[in-house]
């Protein structure tokens, strides 16, 4: 059915009434943004102005050239914030494909256990398990270094992985499998050859899923695992513009965009995958 056909089959207020929600949304989600972005624009001392400003006056990009002396190495703040969660991304990938290929296609003892427990996983809060989770880095020796922010990311991030991974392979018909190995192919084979091929939107929606969820929760692990600066990932450099005396908000916001800007440039390059992938057997065909 085309999209004007799904048009015509509503009524002229009920379209006003649609378009107004997702309006309404839209506000909602993006005003503090179209907020932030603009206090980014002011000078600090119209922050707290009476009566406030929303639009600013004599507004320049100013901050987002002071934000960099300001805070010296933010760039490798982002730096490390994309090679911890590049990193997490690449491991998640590499255990949850193999992982949930065994679970949608194998028949095995304990496999909706094995399930449930990933979706536990996913209950505690990181911060319910730092002081053990810093006493197994102490113990491996990893503590100042990539490995004891990587990690824990990983552990946290797979559940999901697998179980999305998981729900999308079992709506590739087992046919292909069983054509492959008629064929005389192995199953690391057909999963490399047959599934990967035909999984790749999912695959994308994972790798992104968890490529965002890894560079939003570094903050408390680099503050718990960490103490030498070359290692901070951005959120920390972020914090850094909280001052004794005051919050630079102006610059705080110019580096929060800045920090942000080349995640977003990714996302919207593999927003095509995102959309294709996410809506993948929505529709029965």
């Amino acid at each position: 059915m085309s999209q004007q056909m799904m048009i015509n089959r509503y009524r002229w207020y009920e379209l006003v009434g649609i378009y107004a929600g997702i309006l309404l949304f839209l506000t909602f989600v993006l005003a503090p943004f179209v907020e932030g972005f603009l206090v980014s624009l002011k000078p600090l001392s119209q922050l707290f102005s009476s009566p406030y400003r929303f639009i600013p006056e004599n507004g320049s990009f100013e901050a987002y050239r002071t934000m960099w002396t300001s805070v010296p190495g933010f760039g490798w703040y982002i730096f490390n914030s994309f090679l911890i969660s590049g990193s997490i991304t690449i491991i998640v990938l590499i255990l949850a494909v193999p992982a949930a290929y065994a679970f949608a296609r194998f028949e095995f003892r304990g496999a909706g256990l094995l399930l449930g427990a990933f979706l536990a996983v996913k209950m505690f809060s990181g911060a319910v398990l730092l002081i053990p989770l810093f006493r197994l880095m102490r113990s491996f020796g990893v503590l100042n270094t990539y490995f004891a922010m990587i990690v824990p990311g990983v552990a946290f991030i797979i559940p999901t992985g697998i179980w999305l991974l998981h729900t999308y392979m079992r709506r590739i018909p087992r046919e292909l499998d069983e054509a492959a190995y008629v064929d005389g192919a192995s199953q690391l084979y057909t999963l490399r050859r047959v599934i990967l091929p035909i999984a790749m939107p999912g695959i994308v929606v994972v790798a992104i899923s968890s490529f965002i969820e890894a560079y939003a929760q570094q903050f408390i692990y680099a503050l718990t695992f960490n103490s030498k600066t070359e290692y901070m990932p951005l959120p920390v450099g972020l914090f850094a513009y909280f001052g004794r005396q005051e919050v630079v908000w102006n610059e705080l916001m110019a580096a929060s965009f800045v920090g942000i800007a080349p995640a977003l440039v990714v996302i919207f390059f593999l927003q095509r995958y995102l959309v294709s992938g996410l809506t993948a057997g929505a529709v029965k065909q």
